[in-house]
């Protein structure tokens, strides 16, 4: 209990740290256009991909549990919105995220702490936690834009699978996508993802930056990070949904 307290104590320090003596803006303007490069672009192929083909699960498994003759088929656009809104596009997308930035943002930085890249920078004078992890969360600050994508190609994914499968008419889907609509489940997704967001910046970044060893322990480091990043997700998602969606 009392390592868990120390590691939090470290990181709400760490995050202190980050935001102080900034780093000058024309070397951050690079580094953050390349963190948006390798963090958001870099991703779009397999979020597009995950998100076409889980909505079309969706879709399907809506509609081999539709036995009732009485329940209208436009219930598929609908669960299937839902599904995708709620939960899949801002919650299962970011724990993914976790394995695949997560673990990219831990081992590029664990490996800066073997090679001692990060004394280096300490040495000159420069911060390095602002230097290193200041640029990641600006760059994933267009995590939203992924997260809009996943969620239209989700829908996508539902319909096609909806009605190229021969489960529900075009019409239908539609109707059903735009049944009981509620603008503020957009707003409330889109909330989370923010929050994810600084998560999947900051959690993989202090694994990464307070590593001790060498290649293996980087490794182990990625592993840990993404755990923790992920358990932090789901802690988050089940607060701000108690939170917004309950009252």
């Amino acid at each position: 209990m009392k390592r868990y307290l120390t590691q939090i104590g470290r990181y709400f320090i760490m995050l202190k740290d980050v935001f102080s003596k900034p780093t000058k803006w024309q070397v951050l303007k690079d580094l953050i256009f390349k963190e948006i490069d390798d963090l958001i672009i870099g991703s779009l192929g397999i979020v597009a991909f995950i998100s076409f083909f889980v909505g079309g699960v969706v879709a399907i498994q809506t509609a081999l549990n539709l036995t009732n003759p009485l329940i209208p088929k436009n219930l598929i656009g609908f669960a299937t919105r839902q599904s995708v809104i709620l939960e899949f596009a801002p919650t299962f997308i970011s724990i993914i995220m976790a394995g695949k930035v997560g673990s990219y943002i831990t081992s590029s930085i664990g490996t800066m702490r073997v090679t001692e890249q990060i004394d280096a920078l300490d040495v000159m004078g420069v911060n390095a936690l602002n230097y290193l992890i200041f640029p990641k969360i600006i760059a994933l600050l267009l995590y939203p834009f992924l997260i809009a994508i996943a969620m239209f190609l989700g829908i996508l994914g539902g319909w096609m699978a909806g009605v190229y499968g021969g489960f529900v008419s075009a019409d239908e889907f539609i109707q059903g996508v735009q049944n009981d609509f509620i603008p503020f489940h957009i707003i409330y997704a889109f909330i989370k993802t923010l929050l994810f967001s600084f998560i999947l910046a900051t959690i993989p970044s202090f694994h990464g930056y307070y590593m001790k060893g060498g290649a293996l322990e980087v490794g182990k480091a990625s592993t840990t990070s993404f755990v923790w990043t992920s358990v932090v997700i789901i802690l988050v998602n089940y607060v701000l949904t108690q939170l917004l969606l309950s009252s």
